[in-house]
């Protein structure tokens, strides 16, 4: 389930909406003094940091194999998708609610409470407009799966983290825009805090779930079940194949998968046969899977007592 190249447009959707919130939210604040613009402003601020580093490690993911990294570096995405997530938003997130905690402290009104309400509405409508742009080009590899699923498994962190970021950004404003109104409304400053520490939860609970779902990356995710079924079908095709032992899937990055198989062949054939059909089953399993980019296969006989495996 793997998103691929797909995602760049999501990601610079996000990027231009979140900049734009920044500098609105930054001014929303220097007009009215709220706690809550001050908590989206920061929230837009991680969203545009995020996304920046989404582009760049995908320009860094780019970079050929070197002596250092034979496999590349297409795991370089994976790694600032989690440092994201455990700085980045954590720091985000403990700054709101401290925010939030010294508001509650000192309780200074709202001062043009329209502004900030007009400021966090347009927020929310532009952020559920990125969300959107997220959602359609999900769509288009998803393949049905459930949304939760796509998320943590999706081998691509461009997609799953600008989802999960566009729902961060529209629940952090609706929280924002909540606590304002009720500021507003009650005259009581009360509600701007709890919306700033409202804030705060969002950016936490979005820190957890992106923390979760580029640690199986980092640690070693295998392909999906249909890759993996069309991968062992292209073995099995093979004349000279008398079975596949046991096989082993891992994805470098979110384009490339390293393949790896102990396979028993005829046993009448020569070396020179047995250097042929490794090479034809190589050729078999990249046509089925094109981001199988590295193969290694062993020639062996089959034991009744090795368990079969993907």
């Amino acid at each position: 389930m793997a998103a691929g190249g797909q995602g760049t447009g999501a990601v610079v959707t996000a990027l231009v909406v979140d900049v734009a919130l920044a500098a609105a939210t930054i001014t929303g604040f220097v007009l009215t003094g709220s706690g809550a613009v001050l908590a989206a402003a920061a929230l837009s601020i991680v969203g545009a940091i995020h996304q920046l580093l989404l582009l760049v490690a995908v320009r860094r993911a780019r970079r050929g194999a070197s002596e250092e990294h034979p496999f590349g570096y297409g795991r370089d995405r994976y790694y600032w998708g989690f440092a994201l997530a455990l700085v980045l938003l954590t720091v985000g997130a403990a700054a709101a609610v401290y925010e939030g905690i010294e508001r509650l402290r000192d309780l200074d009104p709202v001062e043009d409470a329209e502004v900030a309400i007009g400021v966090l509405a347009a927020g929310c409508v532009l952020q559920a407009l990125a969300l959107r742009t997220a959602v359609v080009q999900s769509n288009k590899v998803r393949d049905g799966a459930r949304w939760w699923r796509f998320v943590r498994r999706s081998t691509s962190p461009a997609l799953p983290a600008t989802l999960v970021g566009g729902v961060r950004g529209v629940l952090g404003f609706a929280a924002a825009l909540g606590g304002v109104i009720a500021a507003h409304l009650t005259e009581d400053a009360t509600w701007d805090a709890v919306g700033t520490i409202a804030v705060g939860a969002v950016l936490a609970l979005t820190a957890v779930v992106l923390a979760a779902e580029t640690k199986s990356l980092l640690i070693g995710q295998s392909a999906d079940r249909k890759a993996r079924e069309s991968i062992r079908s292209a073995f099995e095709i093979e004349p000279s194949v008398e079975r596949l032992v046991h096989m082993r899937t891992q994805h470098l990055g979110p384009d490339e998968l390293f393949v790896g198989a102990k396979v028993s062949f005829l046993g009448n054939l020569s070396v020179a046969e047995v250097a042929a059909a490794v090479s034809r089953v190589e050729d078999s399993v990249r046509r089925a899977v094109p981001e199988a980019r590295i193969i290694y296969i062993e020639p062996d006989v089959f034991a009744t007592d090795v368990p079969l495996d993907a």
